[in-house]
């Protein structure tokens, strides 16, 4: 996995984490509202909340085993071929010496 795929997961997971938590700050400000209707909104918002969170959970431990598994694989790969990950290193570390150089 891309390691921008990885981070992009992971601020979605911030992003999903801080609308839930606005959410809950939004129920318990209405909590003392009073009418049918009202209370039939907050009911569903509730139920979908917490199916949110539960579904939240599972994605955040999936990105924490698929940013494992990448890391894993990084290292029995630079393990296994040491020259070739020096040379790989060298190389990206000259292009930014140059980029920042021409600045």
């Amino acid at each position: 996995m891309a390691k921008t795929s990885i981070e992009s997961q992971e601020q979605l997971v911030s992003d999903i984490k801080s609308v839930i938590s606005d959410a809950e700050d939004m129920l318990s400000a209405t909590a003392d509202q009073t009418g049918e209707k009202l209370a039939s909104l907050r009911a569903r918002v509730k139920a979908r909340l917490s199916d949110a969170r539960e579904r939240l959970i599972d994605a955040e431990a999936a990105l924490r085993h698929n940013t494992k598994v990448a890391a894993r694989a990084a290292d029995d790969y630079v393990h296994e071929s040491p020259w070739t990950a020096v040379g790989v290193a060298a190389g990206v570390g000259l292009l930014v010496g140059l980029i920042i150089g021409r600045r």
